[in-house]
C-alpha cells in the first residue's frame, strides 16, 4: 500500500512538474522563438499571454519587444580637412524579426556588437569623407554676437555648411539601418552626442577663441569710446547752443528793462528837469566821494552847485 502510494506521488509530481514545462506566459513588451533541441520551431510568438510547448525538448528564447538604447564608444576620427576629433554617438533599434534575428545574432549582445561595428563603420566613414563644419553645424545661420561683424569677418571666421550636422546624422542612419534590416532589426534613428577635438588640437582651439574674445572685446572698447567721443561732443555743441540762446534772451530782455527805464527816466525829466538834475547829482556824490577820496574842483564847478547853493 505504501508503494503504491509513493507511486502514485511521484507519477503525479511528474505530471505537474511535466505540465508547468509546457507552458510559459509572454508579457506585454516580450516576444518569442521556440527551438527543439537548438533548431526553431514555428513561427515566433509576438502576441502576450499563455502559450504552450513540448517539455523539456523545446527552448523559449524571449526578445525585448521595445525601443532599446545603443550608445557607442567614443572614437577619434579624422575630418576631411584633417582635423581630429572624438565622436560620441548613439541611437534607438528594436527587433522586427526574432526569428531572423535569433538565426543571425541568438542575442542581444551579439546586436550590440554588431550595432558598433556598423554605425561606428559608417560614422567614421561619414566624418572622413567630409568637413569638421559639417560634423559641428547644422545651418549658416549667424552666431549671437556676429551680428556685429561684416560679411567679410563672417566668411573669414566660418565656412560655408554644404550639408550640416543634421542631414550627415541621417545618413548615418539610413546606411546603418540598410546593413542591419537582414539582421532583423530595424535602426529608427543615430545621433551624434557629443564632438570634441582631440587634447593636442584643443589647446590650440581655445587659444584661438580666447584670441577672437579679446579681439572682439577691442573693438567694443574702441566703437564704445568712439560713441563716447560723439556723446560728449553732442553735449559741448547743446551746451554752447543752450549758453547762445540764454545770453541772447538775457540780452533782449536787458534791452527792453534799459528802453523802459529810459522812457521812465525820459518822462520823469519830462516832467521836471531841475528836479531830476538834482536827484541824479545827488545820488553820484556818494558813489564818486567817500572818506578817501580827495577832490579839487572849482567854486564854478556844475558837480559842486548843489553843495555851494546849500550854504547860502
Amino acid at each position: 500500500m505504501n508503494r503504491l502510494a509513493l507511486v502514485l506521488g511521484a507519477v503525479a509530481a511528474l505530471a505537474v512538474l511535466l505540465g508547468n514545462s509546457s507552458m510559459f506566459t509572454l508579457s506585454e513588451h516580450e516576444q518569442a522563438v521556440i527551438t527543439r533541441f537548438g533548431e526553431p520551431k514555428g513561427q515566433p510568438i509576438t502576441e502576450p499571454g499563455l502559450h504552450f510547448k513540448l517539455p523539456i525538448a523545446d527552448t523559449v528564447n524571449r526578445f525585448d519587444k521595445r525601443w532599446l538604447d545603443w550608445r557607442g564608444d567614443p572614437n577619434q576620427i579624422p575630418t576631411k580637412d584633417k582635423k581630429y576629433i572624438w565622436v560620441d554617438t548613439f541611437g534607438r533599434w528594436r527587433i522586427v524579426d526574432p526569428l531572423r534575428f535569433f538565426q543571425r545574432l541568438r542575442d542581444e549582445r551579439n546586436a550590440k556588437s554588431r550595432l558598433d561595428d556598423i554605425i561606428d563603420g559608417e560614422t567614421r566613414n561619414a566624418i572622413a569623407s567630409s568637413a569638421l563644419i559639417e560634423a559641428v553645424r547644422s545651418s549658416n545661420r549667424a552666431f549671437e554676437d556676429d551680428e556685429s561683424h561684416t560679411e567679410a569677418e563672417r566668411g573669414e571666421a566660418l565656412e560655408k555648411v554644404m550639408i550640416g550636422r543634421d542631414r550627415l546624422t541621417r545618413q548615418i542612419r539610413d546606411r546603418a539601418a540598410e546593413v542591419v534590416r537582414e539582421f532583423g532589426v530595424e535602426l529608427v534613428d543615430v545621433q551624434v552626442r557629443r564632438i570634441n577635438y582631440v587634447d593636442e588640437v584643443q589647446v590650440k582651439v581655445f587659444e584661438r577663441m580666447i584670441s577672437e574674445r579679446h579681439r572682439i572685446a577691442e573693438r567694443s572698447r574702441s566703437e564704445g569710446m568712439g560713441r563716447a567721443a560723439e556723446v560728449r561732443g553732442q553735449r559741448e555743441r547743446d551746451l554752447k547752443e543752450i549758453r547762445s540762446e540764454a545770453y541772447r534772451k538775457a540780452q533782449e530782455i536787458t534791452g527792453t528793462a534799459d528802453a523802459e527805464a529810459t522812457k521812465i527816466y525820459a518822462e520823469a525829466f519830462g516832467r521836471d528837469p531841475e528836479f531830476y538834475q538834482f536827484l541824479r547829482t545827488l545820488e553820484a556824490y556818494p558813489q564818486a566821494v567817500d572818506g578817501s577820496t580827495t577832490l579839487f574842483l572849482g567854486t564854478d564847478s556844475e558837480f559842486y552847485k548843489y553843495l555851494r547853493s546849500s550854504k547860502k
